[in-house]
């Protein structure tokens, strides 16, 4: 016992004989040693130790020991980590340290600090330990004190430190650890990288389903890293390109930083990008003075029209009346303005907002077949074979086109272009500005009864059964497209393909350069009446009261759209639109459909003579209204137009 205390006072005596320099040594060994666990290169002679005091309270000041070191893998780049310990060594003896006495067995003053500083580098100031292996930066220079208190949390496990939550994870205390464990540790240490990956899997497959839980819940919280911190922002926005939209919102609340980042107006550009949200819909948002960026409430705006569409948020429609009871036999809609053609020789101009008739354009002696509209400009085609070009504002006639002998029955405008197809078995080449006739197309043997034109070349399909292509500058035909077995009352043209729909049930798809048959799309049972064609994909109306939506570039069809809520009688127009299809029908309704799922959403109009002999003859959309022509071909429904909105109200869009 004598010998005991006399051994202890010698420890005491020379800790008290400890000096500055060999504590600093001591420290050094400790970093070292702690250094070279966590997988960095040993401090050299170039490290840098730096002590100051601060104080955290009235009575509490302990000491901040900064430590730089340059990392020879990457010497621009310098690295640090700061460790607290009490400037008063009494108070570190007092609430015991590291300091072991088991039966009589005291550690020396050097490896009581060394134990110590240890401790301080794996559980930092407040108990927690750092993450592992990972280098706290500062751009060029040495690491600051005020950079260490206020660093980012880059982990789960940080963010949950931050908000006072122990990082300790938990440990198994069932009892005491087994024998020999401490030598499987010191062999499994010893063994190569490859040997390590094959001991483990030799593991876990001899693991119970808890074992690997408790495994999992060790495992996975080292992996979850908030990395979008991590990155420069110009690439933390690049990364974020890649989620949708309502993800993009998510992740917005997630935390401060990911909401500015969220926010950019330049990633929600791009989002309106892909979903083909134009740039003056942007502007318009920016005019009214919205809280967020214009790109993003403009998408907001948008994705709340197209809720409107599917729920039916339209409130009651817009009743026009006009043209008495005959019937209305083409329809335009452009801006705010709507441009009907009817059989009872006139063309009416409506203002889409007020629903009032503007003006009505009459001169044509005969029935409107068809017509075309450009902002103000309408171009309408009749029974007694003229075509006439109106200004819709003042609904003055600005010229009268002669030239064709028979009925004008179809027409396509592009740019101040007009391609006319007549009954007459030809095709006229209009100047709109002029009203001059500048080519004349030869070649049908029939009516033309459909045309498309898209500023080079000429697609045009008779009761001939033929399709031709032609070059309207110098009126040759290009290529003459042979294989409908009856009358072709449908196109449609992208400049790559051309799409024709027949009586014969077919629809025939043809490359527009070559002339070739790529695929002939079977399927329907009578008349296609009416096709749209966007982005290789096309949908299609038929007599047999089915729509179908097909992948032009295979031919495939994707969707039938029918089943239990199917239109009941033929289909006479159509129209498709982000994601959705329109398609109008002899029995009375408009009938909304998804188009990437094929699935039957609402009747979006529904006349009360339906089924009885009320008709949609036409329809045309924009993004935000509904225009339908309906009526009935037995007097149970009076002639009218029928305008839905869809639109938002801004204010609440801006308060939203």
């Amino acid at each position: 016992m004598k010998v005991q205390e006399e051994n202890m006072e010698d420890e005491r005596r020379d800790e008290e004989e400890t000096t500055p320099e060999q504590e600093e040594e001591v420290m050094k060994a400790a970093l070292a040693e702690r250094w070279q666990l966590i997988g960095g290169h040993t401090p050299s002679s170039s490290s840098s130790f730096s002590s100051f005091p601060f104080r955290g309270g009235e009575e509490d000041e302990v000491s901040v020991v900064i430590v730089t070191a340059e990392d020879e893998s990457c010497p621009s780049e310098p690295f640090g980590t700061a460790h607290l310990s009490p400037t008063n060594q009494d108070a570190g003896m007092e609430d015991g340290g590291d300091m072991k006495e088991e039966e009589g067995e005291v550690t020396s003053p050097s490896a009581h600090l060394q134990q110590q500083m240890k401790r301080k580098l794996d559980h930092g100031p407040d108990g927690r330990t750092f993450p592992s292996g990972k280098k706290h930066c500062k751009g060029n220079g040495p690491l600051g004190p005020s950079s260490l208190v206020q660093a980012t949390p880059t982990t789960f496990g940080d963010l949950r430190l931050a908000n006072g939550h122990s990082a300790q994870r938990r440990r198994v205390t069932s009892g005491p650890p087994p024998t020999g464990l401490q030598d499987w540790l010191h062999t499994f240490q010893m063994w190569s990288g490859p040997e390590r990956l094959l001991a483990l899997d030799e593991l876990i497959d001899r693991c119970e389903t808890s074992q690997v839980k408790h495994m999992m819940q060790v495992i996975e919280p080292q992996f979850q890293r908030d990395f979008i911190s991590l990155l420069p922002k110009e690439l933390a926005l690049y990364v974020l390109t890649f989620l949708p939209p309502r993800d993009l919102m998510q992740a917005a609340q997630t935390c401060r930083y990911w909401r500015i980042l969220a926010e950019d107006n330049l990633l929600w550009r791009e989002k309106c990008r892909e979903e083909g949200i134009s740039e003056c819909e942007s502007s318009r948002r920016r005019r009214c003075g919205t809280a967020v960026g214009p790109w993003k409430s403009a998408y907001i705006r948008q994705h709340r029209i197209e809720t409107n569409w599917r729920q039916g948020d339209s409130g009651e429609p817009m009743v026009l009346k006009g043209h008495d009871d005959h019937v209305i036999t083409c329809l335009q809609f452009s801006g705010d303005l709507i441009v009907s053609g009817s059989d009872d020789n006139t063309l009416k101009v409506w203002s889409a907002i007020s629903g009032k008739c503007l003006r009505t354009l009459t001169g044509h002696t005969g029935g409107v077949w068809c017509s075309q509209m450009s902002v103000a400009t309408v171009i309408s085609g009749s029974t007694d074979r003229t075509l006439r070009v109106w200004d819709a504002e003042s609904g003055e006639c600005v010229h009268t086109l002669y030239g064709h002998t028979s009925t004008v029955r179809c027409m396509h405008l592009h740019g101040n272009w007009v391609v006319s197809g007549s009954r007459d078995t030809t095709l006229r080449v209009w100047d709109v500005s002029t009203g001059r006739c500048e080519h004349v197309l030869t070649g049908h043997v029939a009516a033309v009864r459909c045309v498309q034109f898209d500023g080079r070349r000429v697609v045009s399909g008779g009761y001939d059964f033929m399709v031709k292509v032609w070059d309207p500058d110098t009126e040759v035909c290009l290529h003459t497209l042979q294989g409908h077995t009856n009358r072709v009352y449908s196109l449609q043209f992208d400049g790559v393909f051309v799409v024709s729909g027949s009586l014969d049930t077919s629809i025939r798809v043809w490359d527009a350069e070559t002339g070739n048959c790529v695929h002939t799309l079977t399927g329907h049972q009578s008349l296609t009446s009416g096709m749209e064609l966007r982005d290789n994909v096309l949908v299609s109306g038929n007599a047999d009261s089915t729509v179908r939506v097909w992948d032009v570039r295979t031919g495939r069809c994707l969707h039938t759209l029918q089943g239990p809520n199917k239109h009941q009688s033929a289909v006479t127009c159509l129209q498709f639109c982000r994601g959705l299809v329109l398609s109008s029908s002899d029995d009375g309704t408009v009938k909304l459909w998804d188009l990437r799922t094929g699935a039957w959403l609402r009747d979006v109009v529904a006349l009360q003579s339906r089924g009885s002999g009320g008709v949609v003859w036409r329809i045309r959309a924009s993004d935000t209204r509904l225009v339908c022509a309906a009526g009935s071909r037995n007097g149970t429904e009076e002639t009218k137009l029928l305008v839905l909105d869809f639109d938002v109200d801004d204010k609440k869009t801006e308060t939203d």
